[in-house]
């Protein structure tokens, strides 16, 4: 079994594993970003980041917020404090917000604008029906000349950067059949002319969610084309991946969602590969995750005492009211390090208060040893 390691040490044991990158002296191939993401990219999130690498110091170099609705937030929401919190690195922090009146998204741009951060993002990418439907998210991108008023009036409050997520297109028919790059090219044109200062492509289209692979020659491809710096975003799932992604020079930054959650030692691990010289070249057998999924050996992470301290991490820094869905969202891809993780999944999503999560999952791992 994986050794145990004090609760009070992790931190210690962490620093000394890892490479540790300071984001302030940035020599490295590109920036590294973390996704925006729904009940996963939140602070406890961050803050687990971080501990890899000690305070302020991590390889990852923007993390960006789960979308924000501009409507809440102007309104004052009840939960809307927990969206802008700006931990534990206010400088990485990137508050991307989402939502289909201008002057909604204008006006909350320009109060989260107020807060200590990087910039701020908006949403075109989002296709999931709740949002598309409201003619936000990826609906954005079915009129350019909507689209770029809209930046131009948020660019007026904004003093920080200005960023766009977004996908090919919408997935549905384009003004008299254009071409789908094409269009793509007049419409990141129109935002970069009204303010826009980095778009992050996810190179799916609307309708094609993650049933086909990313088109990273459509990242490459709109760089070419724009003077503004293009982030790329889709199907890293792991170091490797994202470290040969930021060194193919194909585009000015790489973003990861998914498999951060899976694995929070990524942007690190990736970051010491690039640092010991070891390139895109995949790990070796005492670099990956141990077969019984408990320690990730070459970097000493138990992956027992990680899902535990998320779960502390989600007691301080979350309401009460998004403990269970956002414990549940994070073990849904943090149990794919286990043997056993659909088992441990089940178990898990059983329980109804973060007490017995923590029970739970520490339960399969003594089970383990005897």
């Amino acid at each position: 079994m994986a050794k145990s390691y004090p609760r009070q040490e992790l931190s210690a044991v962490f620093a000394l594993s890892f490479f540790v990158y300071n984001f302030d002296n940035d020599t490295m191939s590109a920036p590294y970003m973390l996704a925006p993401m729904a009940e996963l990219s939140h602070r406890p999130l961050r803050e687990l980041i971080e501990t890899f690498s000690g305070p302020g110091l991590s390889g990852c170099s923007e993390y960006f917020t789960e979308m924000i609705s501009a409507g809440a937030f102007i309104a004052g929401g009840p939960f809307e404090s927990w969206y802008a919190d700006n931990g534990p690195c206010p400088r990485k922090i990137v508050y991307q917000i989402v939502g289909s009146d201008p002057s909604h998204l204008a006006r909350a741009a320009s109060l989260l604008d107020q807060n200590e951060c990087l910039g701020i993002d908006i949403n075109m990418g989002c296709s999931a029906p709740a949002i598309a439907r409201t003619g936000a998210g990826v609906r954005w991108m079915a009129d350019i000349g909507k689209a770029g008023e809209m930046i131009a009036l948020a660019r007026k409050g904004v003093k920080r950067r200005l960023s766009v997520k977004l996908r090919l297109s919408t997935g549905y028919a384009l003004p008299e059949g254009e071409d789908e790059f094409v269009y793509l090219v007049r419409f990141c044109r129109r935002l970069e002319e009204a303010g826009v200062e980095l778009i992050t492509l996810h190179p799916r289209t609307g309708r094609e969610k993650f049933h086909r692979t990313a088109r990273w020659d459509y990242v490459s491809a709109l760089r070419k084309e724009l003077r503004i710096p293009v982030a790329g975003n889709g199907d890293i799932a792991d170091a490797a991946g994202f470290l040969a992604r930021a060194s193919s020079g194909v585009c000015d930054a790489v973003m990861v969602g998914r498999a951060a959650v899976k694995q929070p030692w990524i942007f690190a691990q990736a970051r010491q590969m690039e640092a010991a010289g070891l390139g895109a070249a995949p790990l070796g057998t005492g670099e990956s995750v141990a077969q019984s999924g408990e320690v990730f050996t070459k970097m000493n992470i138990n992956i027992e005492e990680t899902g535990l301290l998320f779960l502390d991490l989600l007691a301080k820094y979350q309401p009460p009211e998004f403990h269970l869905s956002r414990a549940q969202r994070f073990f849904g891809y943090f149990c794919d390090n286990l043997k056993w993780g659909n088992y441990v999944k089940t178990l898990l999503n059983r329980e109804t208060e973060l007490s017995g999560i923590g029970r739970a999952w520490s339960g399969y791992f003594r089970e383990g040893e005897e």
